[in-house]
């Protein structure tokens, strides 16, 4: 039976150096990330990282093994099976209070405008944010790829290996858009501990776009709060 210390309870938020929880208690996050799942990465594969470190380019790997209709339906299974219920409650059991969930917006959102979600993207989510919430584990949203890449490598799923995010004012536009349509959804879901911005951005050798990372934050921050003044944010810096 998994452990619940009585902590997991109400939107965490920051006092000082401090986070604590709905009842002002402070809280631990001890926690696991889901890489994988919603970003598959290559070497979690085990993958050469020639042709097959990133999302898009696993897609096309598998694609050209078994064909479009039939890699279609490999990935609509892997997202169903790769986390299962059994999951979640094996990594409450194991004592821990959090899940960090990493999240590629190339799957989560919709080509083209207006800006949307992939509704079986987002229906993973939903039943994830649910199971997470019968177990007592706080869910941090992460987004680990952003509309162009905010690392310009693997991690992020970029296309062109440059970190498009903060050169192109599309993709700034659609980061910002989707973290305030999250936040909209998500804005009284207390069991959801917190918006983790962008993963990793800028690693030093893309440092020339560091002067760009605090306005993004900046605006993605005042259109989160335009719908969600409850969730906790938060913000990594560049490496």
């Amino acid at each position: 039976m998994y452990r619940d210390d009585g902590r997991v309870k109400g939107y965490l938020r920051a006092e000082g150096q401090r986070i604590v929880n709905g009842d002002g208690q402070e809280l631990l996050l001890r926690g696991v990330g889901l890489g994988n799942w919603l970003l598959p990465e290559g070497y979690m594969w085990k993958f050469p990282p020639t042709n097959a470190d990133r999302p898009r380019r696993i897609e096309k790997l598998i694609t050209d093994l078994i064909g479009e209709a039939v890699a279609k339906e490999f990935w609509v299974t892997f997202r169903e099976r790769f986390i299962t219920e059994d999951d979640v409650r094996q990594i409450a059991a194991e004592g821990l209070n959090s899940i960090r969930l990493p999240i590629n917006a190339r799957w989560l959102l919709e080509e083209g405008d207006p800006v949307r979600f992939n509704p079986d993207t987002l229906a993973l989510i939903d039943r994830f944010i649910g199971w997470c919430k019968k177990y007592s584990l706080y869910v941090i949203l992460d987004l680990h790829g952003a509309p162009g890449g905010q690392t310009g490598a693997n991690i992020d799923d970029s296309e062109h290996d440059q970190p498009e995010l903060f050169t192109n004012e599309d993709y700034w536009r659609r980061t910002v858009e989707l973290w305030r349509m999250l936040a909209d959804r998500y804005k009284d879901e207390w069991i959801v501990g917190g918006y983790d911005l962008l993963n990793e951005p800028l690693p030093e050798w893309f440092n020339m776009h560091n002067g760009k990372l605090m306005p993004l934050y900046k605006e993605i921050t005042a259109a989160i709060r335009e719908v969600d003044d409850k969730h906790m944010i938060i913000i990594e810096g560049a490496h």
